[in-house]
């Protein structure tokens, strides 16, 4: 991506893209990125912005669009991007590709807002546009190989409205001047919108989440937790790696606690290693240490951040002591005949299949969150649906799909 200085007033085109978490507007899906490409009469792109944007629900189908929930936690919400979105509109013809499916979007998410634009929008639609010149109303990636335009990771916001302005200066070029005089002359300025405004997150700007958890936890000389205070930041490091995965929440969860109990980064540091040995130990319980319990291991190892020479020993030998008080209590998961499950998200099979299997298994599989809930299976560990957000003010773990496979037995 990159950013023009300042938005160029009309006369141009807007070329725009959604991705959302589905197909409808008014069954309340939602826009989760937005990008626009400010293009001049004479066909030259002239500006680029795109951002993330925090839609407050689960993503939808995530194969599609690619986005991951913890790739929006710090993005804007629509109505942060809303007004320097006008903005990048106002006095320009909207171009997109089957336009009246971003249309509907654009509407929609204004009409939240209570916007009222006043004139209507004057607008191109380039797969119609396909029709008059390629004879066929084609998908995009078919109108870009017609041209010979890249389209290198479609589905992204930014990369379809750059191949969708491209694919409109190969129409302009090839049509009569005046059909496009005539809307440019008409696309109208919009009015002012009023709201809260934030920067704007490209997709993969999000770096911020790669840090490790314990990077956002305050040294403290000195430390003034106390050894019930690690006993609870212990219980919720065993409960966090139910799934052997650590969600963006999860991580936020700990940090939150450590600052709470006054626990320092160098206290998480020695309990994380502590917790890991005593992982160890059970491990190692039996006098064999199978391939299976090793992989475990050095799964929790790396969420961790535990020091390979302390990995290393641990996977050779049994005998490593813990280093400190308190004693290390795993409480272990899990699930008895008749526990309640909740399934959430566009999963990867058909959720009354997984139910089906559930049922078989002696599960229970419930439809809404209570507090009688033993766990909730999230398609993204980090997702922002409803029953996610109520689980995790439960208190209730919320998985992945992987840890539902492993329940089951299923490849």
């Amino acid at each position: 991506m990159w950013l023009a200085p300042a938005p160029v007033a009309g006369p141009g085109f807007a070329v725009i893209d959604f991705e959302t978490t589905g197909l409808l507007p008014e069954y309340h899906h939602r826009a989760v990125e937005v990008a626009v490409v400010h293009v001049d009469p004479d066909g030259i792109v002239t500006g680029q912005w795109d951002t993330l944007i925090n839609p407050r629900r689960d993503l939808g189908p995530q194969r599609i669009h690619g986005i991951a929930a913890k790739d929006i936690l710090g993005a804007p919400i629509f109505e942060e991007v809303a007004a320097q979105l006008i903005e990048l509109l106002s006095g320009r013809v909207i171009v997109a590709h089957n336009a009246s499916f971003d249309l509907r979007f654009l509407d929609a998410e204004l009409d939240r807002l209570d916007y009222w634009r006043g004139d209507p929008w004057v607008s191109a639609c380039t797969m119609l546009l396909a029709r008059r010149h390629l004879g066929g109303g084609l998908s995009l990636a078919d109108c870009c190989d017609a041209f010979g335009i890249p389209l290198d990771g479609a589905h992204r916001a930014s990369v379809d409205a750059l191949a969708t302005a491209r694919l409109l200066e190969a129409f302009l070029a090839s049509s009569p001047g005046s059909e496009w005089s005539e809307m440019l002359a008409a696309a109208p300025v919009l009015p002012e919108l009023t709201a809260p405004r934030a920067q704007w997150l490209a997709r993969g700007s999000t770096a911020a989440t790669a840090v490790s958890f314990l990077e956002r936890i305050v040294v403290r000389i000195p430390d003034v937790s106390d050894t019930e205070e690690q006993a609870q930041y212990l219980a919720l490091i065993d409960r966090c790696l139910i799934d052997r995965y650590l969600s963006e929440h999860e991580k936020a969860e700990l940090v939150a606690l450590a600052d709470r109990t006054g626990i320092g980064r160098d206290t998480a540091l020695r309990l994380h290693r502590e917790y890991f040995i005593a992982l160890g130990h059970a491990a190692w319980a039996d006098g064999i240490l199978t391939k299976d319990e090793a992989g475990d291991l050095e799964l929790v190892a790396a969420l961790l951040d535990i020091p390979d020479a302390l990995r290393d020993e641990v996977l050779s030998t049994r005998d490593v002591r813990l280093t400190s008080s308190p004693a290390v209590v795993l409480q272990g998961f899990a699930l008895a005949p008749g526990d309640e499950i909740v399934l959430t998200g566009d999963m990867s099979r058909v959720r009354s299949e997984w139910e089906d299997d559930l049922r078989a298994a002696g599960y229970v599989p419930k439809a809404d969150v209570t507090k009688r809930v033993a766990v909730v299976v999230a398609a993204d560990p980090d997702s922002l649906s409803g029953k996610a957000r109520k689980a995790r003010d439960y208190g209730i773990p919320v998985v992945g799909e992987a840890w539902l496979r492993d329940l089951l037995g299923q490849p």
